[in-house]
């Protein structure tokens, strides 16, 4: 058996009551006691002092029933009694005072702690138990006195290593050092590089390990990080940024083998030609990658030296004493000189001399004659070839030819494409061609150079030609002006009110007859001639806010192609439907009898288009008679409560008629029935006997039922019960407080 006790409790309680029958007359209590917890004579289990769950949590004890002799008839029986809890004890600090310090900025995140501002601080500690939620509970205070100390945990300000060093490696950089002895310090590679020329030792000294190379990477930032002997980081880890230095180690280089120039005959004297730009792989903006340029040498001389000029820092490259003729030399070969402060680099330049413009392109014919294609013609066709031909220098910007129409193609329906390599000229369909707008075309095409012709010479009729295009007409089907006709409408319009109409035209003149496709609701018909819409039956927003139709117009005889298009009618709305209830309310309940007026909520809505700032219903009782009854008040727009004025109503429903007005234009209001229950309640649910129906048992037949079979299952336990008390005789104990019979063992 098992007894829980609270602690601290009044002495003199009884625990247990426990009764035994002849021969014994007394009882025997051992075990943890603690002489606290005794037995008398007549079997009354109880304790003389308070427990105390911090002395003894569980006592555990055996009770022996004893004759007149003091031998054991009975037991013994084990009893376990657990002390339960209470607050009784204060909590408490270990000191009264402790001292400890902190480093500046060792925590990350944390309020900036500077020695220089506050050296120390002294703070009070409370500590309470129960959370500190209950008036019952305990507490205690301590003092603490923090230092602190200044962080030396500081990342180094940055390096310059100056490239190529020739002194013997590793070198020393810098240092970093934790606030304590003792740490353990490694660096981190943040870009993990293929080689990394840093270490540190395990003072903190940190050492470029081999010579740096400007050129290939031109600094480097890694991490050093202090770990205890555990292997755990002390800190965060501190940046270290190392700049490499540049020294003058890379001569000019050349932009490439040969740099290649153009420049025009008869060009004008101080004409630039290009710039001529070298590179050097020191580091830039500095004295070490500025460059200086000089032509040394040119190849021919003809008709003399020193045609060309360089200039000195910015390498353009200008005609210096006269213009050129391609006649003299087509090319001219220049070394020109790069140096920086320490080295010098010899370049190759080739000048071109190109031809200029001074010949215009010439037809090999000027009349194409006539070109029949059906206007189906697919685009992109290549329907012609025409040519020209420049005799100025092949490939260049006065040799090339570009075709351009001038005359006979307002539409742009055709383009010209250029063979670069032959100059030939490709005639190709870039539109539709239509033979119902353009049958016959007079093409005139004008063929020039993208370079502008120098002074003095002129396009003549050798540079225009023609050719005359005949379209040849194909059926093709109706073409609607539009892909997506709209219209708009009030939803009450009369029926056989045009509502939108729809225009198509056949390409080639035939009469077109229109129709409908796709017409769900029977709503619309087309005049098959003029295509207006007219609507044969009331249109309703609420079932299509927006109605969808095809329209079809098709040939009038011939091949009878036909296409199609859509029409969208949009419906807008007007106030044709009255408020009603947004929802099936007969759920609703008063507890029957009423102790004070109550009252329900309803809502109500409305299936015409919601307001852009909501429904604004008003609310009213649908007779006068039961004003004296009940009482209607808005809550919002579409909310309102049915409250009663007294409490004297009938357990019985009442259907209460609410009239709701909308206050659209014009207003529409609607009376509904709002049933109320006035029930005897269960548990805040009304319980209501269900209604009678072939087979299916009420409420009340259901819990008769119910209680018939826990009343049989009561009687078949109480005999089992009997019988087995009167099989165990005296093996029960009563229980003096409970009177309940307890057997005295385990």
């Amino acid at each position: 058996m098992t007894f829980s006790i609270y602690e601290g409790q009044e002495p003199s309680q009884v625990i247990f009551q426990f009764k035994v029958n002849p021969p014994a007359v007394t009882f025997e209590l051992s075990g943890e006691t603690d002489d606290i917890i005794k037995i008398d004579s007549s079997g009354l289990l109880y304790y003389d002092r308070a427990l105390d769950r911090e002395t003894r949590a569980i006592h555990n004890l055996q009770i022996a029933a004893l004759d007149a002799q003091g031998a054991i008839v009975e037991g013994p029986v084990p009893i376990t009694i657990e002390v339960k809890d209470i607050n009784d004890n204060r909590p408490m600090f270990s000191q009264a005072k402790y001292e400890g310090s902190v480093r500046q900025n060792s925590r990350p995140g944390a309020l900036e702690l500077d020695p220089a501002k506050n050296p120390s601080y002294s703070l009070v500690v409370s500590v309470k138990d129960m959370g500190g939620e209950s008036e019952n509970s305990f507490s205690d205070t301590a003092s603490v006195d923090i230092t602190v100390k200044e962080n030396i945990w500081k990342a180094p300000d940055s390096v310059e290593v100056t490239e190529n060093s020739t002194n013997p490696h590793p070198v020393k950089v810098t240092q970093v050092q934790w606030n304590e002895p003792g740490a353990h310090y490694s660096l981190v590679d943040k870009e993990t590089l293929p080689r990394f020329p840093f270490s540190i030792d395990q003072e903190g000294d940190i050492y470029v390990t081999q010579p740096l190379d400007r050129e290939e990477k031109d600094s480097y930032v890694f991490y050093a990080v202090a770990k205890d002997e555990y292997g755990k980081p002390l800190s965060y880890p501190l940046q270290i940024h190392v700049k490499v230095k540049d020294i003058n180690d890379n001569p000019p280089s050349c932009p490439s083998a040969v740099t290649v120039f153009e420049v025009q005959e008869n060009e004008a004297l101080g004409s630039s030609i290009g710039i001529f730009t070298a590179y050097d792989l020191d580091e830039k903006n500095t004295i070490n990658s500025i460059l200086k340029y000089k032509i040394v040498e040119q190849t021919p001389k003809i008709p003399m030296d020193g045609l060309f000029l360089v200039e000195e820092y910015e390498g353009k490259v200008q005609l210096a004493r006269q213009s050129l003729k391609k006649q003299d030399a087509p090319q001219y070969n220049l070394t020109v000189e790069v140096s920086d402060k320490d080295f010098k680099t010899l370049c190759a330049v080739e000048i071109n001399v190109i031809d200029i413009n001074d010949q215009i392109p010439i037809f090999e014919k000027s009349d194409y004659g006539n070109l029949t294609v059906p206007e189906d013609t697919a685009v992109g066709s290549n329907i012609l070839t025409i040519q020209a031909t420049d005799a100025d220098e092949p490939f260049t910007g006065s040799s090339k030819i570009l075709y351009r129409i001038i005359q006979g193609d307002k539409e742009e329906r055709l383009g010209i494409d250029t063979d670069l390599h032959t100059n030939a000229g490709y005639v190709i369909i870039k539109k539709p061609l239509d033979f119902e707008t353009a049958a016959i075309s007079k093409i005139v095409v004008h063929a020039e150079n993208p370079e502008p012709l120098v002074s003095g010479v002129t396009y003549n009729a050798s540079s225009f030609a023609t050719f005359t295009l005949f379209v040849t007409d194909v059926n093709e089907v109706p073409l609607f002006s539009q892909h997506v006709f709209q219209a708009e409408v009030a939803e009450d319009v009369a029926v056989g009110t045009k509502v939108g109409n729809v225009t198509a035209r056949d390409p080639e003149g035939l009469d077109i007859r229109y129709s409908l496709r796709g017409d769900t609701r029977g709503w619309l018909k087309i005049d098959p001639i003029t295509g207006e819409i007219f609507n044969v039956a009331p249109l309703d927003r609420e079932k299509e806010s927006v109605y969808h139709v095809q329209v079809v117009a098709t040939e009038a005889g011939g091949s009878s192609l036909s296409s199609t298009s859509f029409f969208h009618l949009t419906l807008k709305d007007v106030n044709d439907n009255a408020p009603r209830l947004a929802r099936d309310y007969t759920g609703l309940f008063l507890c029957y009898p009423l102790s004070t007026p109550g009252s329900v909520v309803f809502e109500a809505t409305d299936d015409d288009q919601q307001p852009f700032r909501g429904f604004h219903f008003t609310f009213a009782l649908g007779s006068e008679s039961l004003q004296n009854d009940w009482e209607v008040s808005k809550i919002n727009g579409t909310f309102a409560r049915l409250s009663t004025k007294h409490t004297d109503f009938e357990e019985k429903v009442y259907k209460i008629p609410i009239c709701i007005n909308d206050g659209g234009r014009p207003p529409l209001e609607g009376t509904v029935d709002l049933p109320v229950t006035f029930c005897t309640c269960v548990e805040e649910r009304c319980f209501r006997p269900a209604g009678r129906q072939d087979g299916m048992p009420t409420v009340g037949m259901a819990v008769g039922i119910l209680l018939t079979i826990f009343i049989v299952i009561g009687i078949i336990l109480a005999v089992v019960f009997i019988r087995f008390k009167n099989n165990k005789g005296n093996d029960n104990v009563e229980n003096a407080q409970a009177s309940e019979v307890k057997p005295l063992r385990s």
